[in-house]
Formats: C-alpha cells, structure tokens, sequence
C-alpha cells in the first residue's frame, strides 16, 4: 500500500473524530464532504482505470447511495451517545436492530456496485473497487469501535 494512500486513510479517520457539537445534519454535511473529497482522491490513486468513464458514472452513483447509508449510521451513533446513560432492554434492541441493518445495507451496497462494475469495466477494476471499499469500510468501523464506550462500560 503506498505512503499516499495511508496517509489519506489517516486523515478519513481523524475526521471522523468530530464532536457532536453542531447540529447532527450540520456536522453529516461537512464530514461527506471531507470525507467524499478524499476517498475520491485515493480511489484515483487505487484503481486503475485511466479514462473509464463508465467507471466513475457507476462510482458517483454509488457514493450518492453511499451517503445516504453514512447519514444514517452518524444518526445511530448520535442516538447512542444520548441515550447512552439511559438505555433499557427496549432501546437497546432497538439500536442493535438498526445498526445491524444499516451495516447489511451498507455491505449488500457495496456487493450491488460490485456487480455493476463488473459488467462496465472488468473484474480487476471491480475487485479493486471492492477491496477498497471494504478496506475503508473496516478502518472506518474500527475507528468507531475504538471510540465508543461499550454498553454499560460506565455503570
């Protein structure tokens, strides 16, 4: 992996820090917005696709479904910071459902796309943008892990 991309990496995660002192929608705006201006620029790095236009058309497409799944996730994270303290049985069923949900619908996203660029632009670029994805994916939901306090670590 090259010095570049793991220092792009670093930064996601770094952003990925933010307080929740803004509004949720505020903060969700400016984190995509970082965060999809960078994970562009690696991807350029990464794949290997020199003037696949059929390529990006399915990327783009692919980072609009994809944000829309990261809004949800940051909204879950929220939900958990402010009930932390005050979470029964009932709502911590309840989060463990969504989070299991959107951690589905973000996998089968990425199996969609996958298969789309596939068909357009062959199996390695595919597999590139798969491996990628997932890689990012998994420093992303690490860097969560590392960060949130178990449920009841603090009673």
């Amino acid at each position: 992996m090259s010095k570049k991309f793991v220092l792009a990496l670093g930064f996601l995660i770094a952003v990925g820090n933010i307080s929740f002192a803004q509004s949720l929608q505020e903060e969700v705006e400016m984190f995509q917005a970082v965060f999809g201006m960078e994970k562009k620029a690696m991807t350029l790095v990464f794949i290997e696709n020199e003037g696949d236009d059929a390529f990006w058309t399915l990327y783009d497409q692919y980072e609009i479904d994809r944000k829309l799944l990261g809004q949800k996730r940051l909204q879950l994270l929220a939900d958990y910071a402010n009930n932390y303290g005050a979470m029964n049985d009932e709502k911590t069923d309840e989060l463990m459902k969504a989070v299991r949900t959107q951690k589905k619908s973000l996998d089968k996203l990425i199996d969609k796309y996958y298969k789309k660029i596939k068909k357009s632009s062959g199996s390695k670029i595919a597999a590139q943008f798969y491996q990628l994805e997932n890689y990012i994916l998994g420093a992303i939901r690490l860097e969560i892990l590392d960060n949130i306090p178990f449920f009841d670590e603090f009673d």
